[in-house]
């Protein structure tokens, strides 16, 4: 390798590890812990009805996520301790929104050797859930459980206290998992008193890697290094490593060359898992329950991400030939056979695995992130290893390379093929969006994209000043658009129904009624611009006014004969009904504020 080619790999060693740590930098790792909340809302919701205290609770908890203030392990799960008998209870409260593992929970014996004995313990009957963690259906338990330990088999000298070990782990539905617990319980049944003991130090390290003792070091390395090569099947990794296994194919360079372009590839990748590995370290000793995946807990790296693969789909679409530098920094990724291509590659391919966690993965993960740092940082760099195994193979077993097939016209067809799994991430990306903030907010992005589809045409075709002017600000200006943060509007309505409306009048109460649709272009105007200020809310307060909101968006009957009824067959339609025994007063199909509020104004 010439020195020049040694100083360029160095110089994007160095803007590579730069741009990474800045971008998760950005509002910090932890500031956005609550991103999957609502992915998990629905499941909680049908184990605690929102009509029950419960349901209050858990919605108190959503609060306290959205401020991403976790609770810590002895909050979340506060375990209380008595002999009934001959056994031992163990009373388990769990806070709303926390459940906890039932295959994690253990009771050992500890003798007088130190060695844990397993105990029979009996369980109640949890509620099965599939679990992202451990990538299986499992049974968990919320709000409280009993454990019954029988301490017949435990006691072989009623006069002598025992000490027992309890095992467990939580995890939290806005997408934490805290590590295993262990807790030391010294227990005398002559006199039924039970208390908690400290652990020691060196029993509290093996509380943590307990759930994952069983498989060695090596075990788990191998499992990372298969979970890395299956990585390259996601859809977010083949299309990027398939062009550029397409493109090094093309260019006809020596033995050497190829050689050093896989390691150059492999440093990519490598170095970008000790980054990724380096910063869940780091947060997790500071004491951030964040796991792999965590910067997709953040909307706005969601957002940018889904501005990548658009960028990267419609090149490989061959919408966009870049010209400028600036704009050639994508396409040269995976297109240019140049060193700092190929690292680049590796550093791309990297960030969007991100989203992806390939079988035999989820297991290496969840040891490294309860091991010390340097056997973390081993794990990751097998996980890394294994990623770049199928590139670093082809650059260096000849054999393999002679089989791929030769440069031609279909190159471009299967180019163009692979960035529609590219365009299926977009879609997936803009759901999880979606459920993270709300449509809303996706819709928003949405508009990003497509002002950053109209920035890169004004860059690729036209070149006078005055355009690339405009293309630059319309490309900040969708630069911007992922860090925008959802507006919180207060929902002061009521769903409407013919029952409601007749028991509001009956009692003599002013109503005033907006019937929408979601597809009504002039009613979301209508509803940003003059009924959702805090003037028209302050009306509907100091006038007593109720608010009736029906959603036609789908066929509804009342709706529709409410429509009849005053000679309109669509909406908008707004209705104000002043008092008892007055007829309704129709409102203007486009609404200002002033005119709502000089409608309000008839009411006595």
């Amino acid at each position: 390798m010439s020195r020049r080619s040694l100083h360029k790999l160095r110089l994007t060693t160095c803007i590579a590890v730069t741009t990474l740590v800045a971008l998760f930098a950005n509002n910090g790792f932890a500031a956005q812990n609550n991103g999957f909340a609502a992915q998990d809302a629905a499941v909680v919701a049908q184990l605690t009805p929102t009509s029950s205290p419960v349901g209050a609770d858990y919605r108190a908890t959503n609060r306290l996520l959205e401020n991403n203030d976790f609770l810590q392990v002895e909050q979340a799960y506060k375990l209380s301790a008595r002999v009934d008998g001959g056994d031992l209870l163990l009373d388990w409260d769990i806070f709303p929104g926390y459940y906890l593992y039932r295959h994690q929970f253990a009771v050992e014996l500890i003798d007088g050797n130190g060695e844990a004995v397993p105990l029979e313990a009996h369980y109640q009957t949890g509620i099965e859930r599939y679990d992202e963690y451990y990538e299986r259906t499992l049974e968990v338990f919320y709000q409280s459980t009993r454990i019954r330990v029988p301490l017949s088999d435990a006691a072989t000298d009623s006069s002598q206290p025992l000490t027992l070990a309890v095992k467990s782990q939580g995890c939290a539905d806005a997408g934490l998992c805290y590590p295993p617990r262990k807790q030391q319980l010294l227990v005398d049944p002559s006199t039924g008193t039970v208390r908690e003991t400290a652990l020691t130090p060196s029993q509290s390290v093996t509380a943590t890697a307990t759930a994952n003792a069983a498989a060695p070091l090596y075990l788990i390395v191998c499992f990372a290094l298969l979970g890395g090569v299956i990585l390259n099947l996601m859809p977010c990794v083949f299309p990027v490593l398939s062009i550029k296994v397409l493109g090094l194919a093309q260019a006809h360079l020596s033995a050497h060359g190829k050689h050093v372009h896989g390691l150059a590839y492999t440093a990519g990748i490598i170095l970008t898992f000790i980054i990724f590995a380096a910063a869940l370290i780091t947060l997790r000793g500071a004491g951030e329950a964040i796991g792999w995946g965590f910067q997709l807990q953040s909307p706005v790296f969601v957002g940018f991400l889904a501005y990548l693969f658009f960028i990267i789909a419609m090149s490989f679409s061959g919408h966009f030939t870049f010209g400028t530098k600036l704009m050639n920094i994508g396409q040269a990724t995976t297109e240019t056979n140049s060193l700092r291509s190929s690292f680049m590659t590796g550093v791309l391919a990297t960030v969007v695995a991100s989203p992806c966690t390939a079988p035999f993965m989820g297991t290496a993960l969840g040891v490294a992130l309860t091991q010390t740092a340097p056997v973390a940082i081993i794990i990751f760099v097998a996980l890394g290893l294994g990623m770049a195994l199928p590139f670093l193979a082809l650059t260096w077993l000849p054999g393999l390379a002679e089989k791929m097939p030769k440069p031609g016209p279909w190159m471009e067809t299967f180019r163009q093929c692979l960035a529609f799994p590219l365009y299926l991430s977009v879609i997936w990306l803009l759901w999880v969006l979606a459920r993270q903030t709300s449509v809303d907010h996706a819709v928003v992005v949405v508009l990003g994209l497509l002002l950053l589809t109209f920035a890169l045409w004004l860059l690729d075709k036209l070149r006078r000043p005055v355009p690339r002017i405009l293309a630059v600000a319309t490309l900040l200006a969708a630069l911007a658009v992922p860090a925008l943060k959802p507006i919180d509007t207060p929902q002061d309505w009521q769903p409407y129904s013919a029952a409601r409306l007749e028991t509001l009048l009956a009692a003599g109460s002013p109503v005033f009624i907006n019937l929408t649709a979601d597809w009504c272009i002039t009613c979301l105007a209508n509803e940003k611009l003059a009924l959702n200020s805090d003037a028209f809310r302050d009306a509907l307060k100091h006038k007593g006014i109720v608010y009736l909101k029906g959603d036609w968006t789908n066929y509804d009957g009342e709706i529709t004969a409410l429509l009849n009824q005053h000679g309109r067959s669509g909406v908008p339609l707004y209705l104000l009904y002043p008092g008892k025994g007055r007829e309704a007063l129709i409102l203007p199909q486009l609404l200002t504020g002033q005119i709502i509020l000089n409608a309000f104004d008839t009411i006595e």
